[in-house]
């Protein structure tokens, strides 16, 4: 068998696999995925915790699929696959045969993020292919100057803006070395880059709009939440954690690599830079200061801020570990057993994917806190949505709550109700408070407490749990069960929290 079909053969079964296991074994979406589906139903062109790729994607995928979550775990795979495409693309084009090319991508996809974070469709995710694209399209871009690949950069560009904001990071890495380096300086003063700025500006407005007319909710929602320093160690600590973390995620590839030398090969391993295997030097570079550049700009903001960086913020930071490890080791030529190397990818596929089938189907019968693929959030927007139908007569049109009860009744519920997050209009900007007046609204919290939450409290002094059911986990065996509390608040009723 060819490389080339070795390397389609090969990313495709553990596109499928990947795809295939969650889609058959998990009863309930994981947390993102449920969070993107209830933004999703909106189509807005923003929301407060991220711009809207990510959920539009979703609710497309929900409207194909006969309102099914497991278009989730396809869309994760589609974004991977596409990752792999491209990966494949700059490989060949940097000069490594298609053989070392099938390499770079089995690398690529024994790292941690290419594996069991990726049954989750986020944001993260689906910045694998956007970067692995621009890296690519730039460096098409700089060879052939064709208009054509800028166009390309600069729609994978607002894509990625439209993803999640952090991609600017890979966007500044990309003008910063067409500052640098005199081979893509001289592109500076032709139609080409600014044409790329123009369209990715131009795609992206609409968004940018949507910032200003909420008053850039989604920045102040991650000021939020950010985790500042609360002493001189955290400018230590938080850069030094993230990086460990990163290089804990390329566990699987140096296991594989090491696997493929033999002890004496091993001992003779003279690694370098520029790479070995890349016998161009200005590649050589495109491709150093694409995978150390970005780590290196968060490493820094992190000891200067002293804040801490979420470690999956790295998954679409190392798309070209897998060329620069066959570059660096010589890989496969420096091997004493390529068999042994693909025999140890494969192992490590495996025993992900069976990590994954064990939280499934195993989990339950040993873990007493319900997790989130177990949760029975389908069983809980029925009852509940029902209960809104008998009492008021009408569909459920609201539900107001923590984003994690509130979401499974606008995902699950027939009548698809939005979600009000926290009954906050300053968190959900798509809520029209006169038609919420107009059709109230459902409150929804979990726990065993009949203590109504501050945020309602506030809003309603008065008020008092209406209702309260216990829920089974979706599996047999020692989860506990999850308690949902509800209070009906009907049309007229509404409190104004936009007043508060």
């Amino acid at each position: 068998m060819s490389a080339e079909r070795s390397a389609f053969v090969y990313g495709l079964t553990l596109c499928l696999l990947w795809a295939l296991i969650p889609s058959l074994f998990f009863p309930n979406p994981p947390l993102d995925v449920v969070e993107g589906f209830a933004w999703g139903r909106e189509m807005a062109l923003g929301y407060t915790k991220h711009p809207p790729m990510q959920a539009w994607l979703l609710e497309l995928s929900f409207r194909l699929t006969g309102g099914k979550t497991w278009g989730a775990y396809w869309l994760s795979q589609i974004s991977i696959g596409l990752g792999y495409l491209a990966i494949w693309h700059l490989a060949r084009r940097i000069g490594l045969t298609s053989r070392q090319a099938f390499w770079a991508i089995v690398l690529t996809s024994v790292t941690f993020y290419f594996t069991l974070p990726a049954s989750e469709f986020n944001p993260n995710i689906l910045q694998i292919p956007v970067w692995a694209g621009m890296i690519l399209f730039f460096h098409k871009a700089l060879e052939k100057g064709r208009l054509t690949d800028w166009v390309i950069l600069g729609l994978l560009a607002a894509f990625g803006l439209y993803t999640k904001y952090f991609v600017a990071l890979l966007i500044g890495a990309i003008g910063l070395y067409a500052l640098v380096f005199p081979s893509a300086r001289r592109h500076v003063m032709t139609p080409g880059p600014w044409l790329a700025a123009a369209v990715c500006l131009l795609a992206f407005a609409p968004h940018l709009a949507w910032l200003v007319k909420t008053d850039f909710i989604t920045f102040k929602y991650a000021a939020s939440r950010s985790i500042g320093a609360t002493g001189w160690t955290d400018h230590l600590y938080n850069p030094v954690n993230f990086l460990v973390a990163q290089i804990a995620n390329h566990a699987g590839l140096f296991l594989v690599v090491i696997a493929g030398f033999s002890l004496a090969s091993l001992k003779k391993i003279r690694p370098g830079i520029p790479a070995p295997d890349l016998e161009n030097r200005s590649d050589t570079l495109f491709l150093l200061w694409f995978a150390f550049l970005p780590l290196g700009v968060v490493l820094l903001a992190s000891a200067v801020t002293g804040n801490e960086f979420k470690q999956m913020w790295g998954t679409p930071m190392f798309v070209l570990s897998g060329i620069l490890a066959v570059g660096t080791f010589r890989v496969p030529a420096g091997w004493s057993s390529p068999k042994r190397a693909f025999v140890t990818a494969a192992l490590v596929q495996a025993i992900f994917l069976s990590i994954i089938t064990g939280q499934a189907l195993l989990e339950p019968q040993w873990k007493k806190k319900l997790s989130r693929i177990h949760y029975p959030g389908r069983q809980t927007a029925l009852f509940l949505s029902d209960e809104w139908q008998k009492e008021t007569g009408t569909p459920l049109a609201y539900v107001a709550g923590d984003m994690w009860p509130a979401a499974h009744l606008t995902l699950f519920a027939p009548s698809r109700p939005s979600m009000f997050l926290d009954h906050d209009p300053a968190l959900s900007p798509w809520i029209d408070m006169k038609d919420v007046q107009k059709k109230g609204v459902l409150l929804v919290w979990t726990g065993d407490d009949a203590e109504v939450p501050a945020m309602f409290k506030r809003l309603y002094p008065s008020a008092t749990r209406q209702g309260s059911k216990s829920f089974p986990a979706q599996a047999s065996g020692v989860m506990r069960p999850v308690t949902l509390n509800w209070i009906i608040v009907p049309p007229g009723k509404v409190a104004d929290a936009g007043s508060e």
